[in-house]
């Protein structure tokens, strides 16, 4: 009998092993949050395509980077804009969809704050390790066709994961954000050399400044960048919206490949 109850409940085990492994991912189309137990991760929004049941394909991923206003311990919070907000709201994508949320551990003005700006010394990589987990995890994403985009802090993001992970991605899209806070300016310029990018802004953003992502682009196209920037007249600060409804906009994004060297390696 002790041999029978023992075994029941390895098997009982086994099977809420594998009840909890299948819950933690989404069904297809739908968008979960993920909450890590993991000190180098960050909680988080993942969504699978529809594509995903349908093929084995590998498939490419966004990663999603919001902005000031967003920031604390309530994941909610990250679906007021962007892909995000469109997924809750019943938009479909061909694309894995990650939208980390980052810490809040201090003011605007505190610049020691590690959440602002999404601070190389804070959850920059744990952005990266986010996505390196669901590669391990899932087991479809394409190395080759992982995309960074985000909007006003996410901005700055944006060029600040890029330039501290260079290699690392296929195109990047920051929105009325700048890398001008970054101090090593040839390691930003290298790390953008033969990188996508489509920034966008508004010419009356009184929050970040048109002139400050300009001064980025500059430096960044004197280090050989070629960058598409978009100016929309007459907009604000949110200049997101019009981008991220712009079906134009996630065609571009995928169109692109991570460039390899001719010895294979990612450039």
């Amino acid at each position: 009998m002790k041999n029978i109850s023992r075994t029941a409940v390895i098997l009982a085990g086994a099977f809420l092993a594998s009840v909890v492994s299948a819950a933690e991912q989404p069904e297809a189309g739908k968008m979960i949050k993920v909450s890590p137990k993991q000190d180098n991760l960050i909680p988080y929004w993942l969504y699978l395509p529809k594509e995903h049941a349908k093929k084995k394909d590998k498939l490419p991923v966004v990663v999603f980077l919001h902005g000031l206003g967003e920031r604390g311990n309530n994941l909610d919070r990250v679906l007021v804009h962007g892909p995000p907000k469109l997924i809750a709201r019943g938009t479909h994508f061909p694309f894995i969809m990650i939208a980390p949320q980052c810490p809040n551990d201090g003011r605007k003005e505190n610049r020691n704050a590690k959440s602002f700006w999404w601070h190389p010394e804070g959850p920059t990589d744990k952005v990266k390790n986010i996505v390196e987990f669901e590669r391990k995890r899932l087991g479809r994403i394409d190395a080759d066709r992982i995309y960074i985009t985000g909007l006003s802090m996410g901005g700055f993001g944006t060029y600040q994961i890029v330039s501290h992970h260079p290699d690392y991605f296929a195109a990047a899209a920051p929105i009325c954000g700048h890398g001008n806070r970054i101090e090593d300016k040839k390691a930003l310029q290298k790390a953008f050399a033969n990188l996508p990018v489509w920034a966008f802004h508004g010419n009356r953003d009184n929050v970040v400044r048109l002139a400050e992502q300009q001064q980025t682009i500059k430096l960044l196209e004197e280090g050989g960048a070629t960058i598409r920037f978009t100016v929309y007249p007459g907009v604000g600060h949110d200049s997101w919206t019009r981008t991220y409804n712009n079906p134009d906009f996630y065609k571009w994004l995928l169109s692109h490949k991570r460039a390899h060297k001719k010895d294979g390696s990612a450039e």
